[in-house]
């Protein structure tokens, strides 16, 4: 008896067969669509300040951001070559070899950089508070990133790594391994497949998309939009505890994740021959750690300063009511 999953077969990336529009890039604009419903949910709670008009602008200036930040990062920081770096007017050129492929390759953390990016810009032109922005997107956020890594599963990409756990996948993308290793040969045996002596072989690997769909996108949503949003204490409160629930949930996923072939660990506290493909120390660290790490650090500051500068707030409230009475 085999003791792992196939890839669904019926799975296929593309919406309508023969044409260039994938279930990957649908699965953004639900995103978007679900941020903005619940953003405009919020907004007519009164819990922002902004009109239909500006909150359109607002969107737009967010999702600007987040497609240049998202690309930029992924082509200059992730791609481990230097060939977006010699050839930048290919960083948004959507052709390859005469065929329209679209934008492949999108990081998280550039497109959390460049939303903040367009916030802050869309702030400071139309004077509003970054932190309310901030505090009001972010409530929302986790729930359409949920749709954007089921559309990374239905393209069959950024899968996880080799593990022999009942419901580990094979994904047909992914890149097989030589059974002339040992350890190839050890995982094949106990899990019932079946190879020739020197053959490669696709070994199935943790479903990390679901992983993260799950942990990254619903439950991170729930937290934030059940239990953290109603109880904000300051400016920033929700947007602090978003980063630090993403954070810290993206840096354990990413154990389970197997890191681009082309970085592989970034920090390696195992042994440099230890395959990226294998989860063998906790001290190989990925890109995707590293970052996550900033994001859960720049949380906690987030916090620490926030509830330091709310007494210092609620003295000048006070002291304003005196000067009135």
């Amino acid at each position: 008896m085999l003791q792992y999953v196939a890839y669904p077969a019926w799975i296929s990336p593309l919406v309508i067969p023969g044409l260039p529009i994938r279930w990957y890039s649908m699965m953004y604009l639900v995103a978007f669509g679900i941020t903005y419903i619940l953003f405009v949910r919020q907004r007519n709670k009164g819990l922002i300040d902004c009109s239909n008009d500006d909150t359109y602008t607002l969107f737009l200036y967010v999702i600007a951001g987040l497609i240049l930040g998202a690309r930029l990062f992924s082509t200059l920081f992730y791609d481990g070559s230097l060939y977006y770096w010699k050839h930048p007017w290919l960083i948004f050129w959507p052709f390859s070899n005469g065929r329209f492929v679209g934008l492949p390759g999108m990081s998280y953390h550039g497109g959390l950089v460049g939303s903040v990016v367009g916030a802050l810009l869309f702030a400071r032109k139309f004077r509003m508070n970054f932190l309310d922005i901030a505090d009001t997107m972010v409530a929302g956020i986790p729930l359409g990133y949920t749709f954007g890594r089921l559309g990374n599963f239905i393209n069959g990409e950024l899968w996880g790594r080799v593990s022999t756990v009942s419901w580990a996948m094979v994904f047909p993308n992914a890149p097989p391994f030589s059974t002339n290793y040992e350890w190839v040969r050890n995982i094949a045996d106990s899990i019932g497949m079946q190879y020739a002596a020197g053959a490669m072989v696709n070994l199935p690997r943790h479903p990390s998309q679901l992983y993260e769909a799950l942990f990254e996108g619903v439950l991170l949503w729930v937290f934030l939009w059940f239990f953290i949003r109603k109880r904000s204490r300051f400016k920033g409160y929700t947007l602090s505890w978003y980063l630090i629930g993403y954070g810290l949930s993206r840096f354990v996923i990413e154990y389970l994740r197997e890191p681009d072939a082309n970085l592989g660990f970034i920090i390696s506290g195992g042994a440099r021959t230890e395959p990226i493909a294998l989860f063998l120390s906790p001290l190989n660290i990925s890109m995707g750690q590293l970052l996550s790490f900033a994001m859960i650090v720049a949380g906690v500051v987030f916090l620490l300063v926030g509830n330091r500068r709310k007494p210092m707030e609620v003295k000048k409230n006070q002291a304003k009511k005196k000067k009135r009475n």
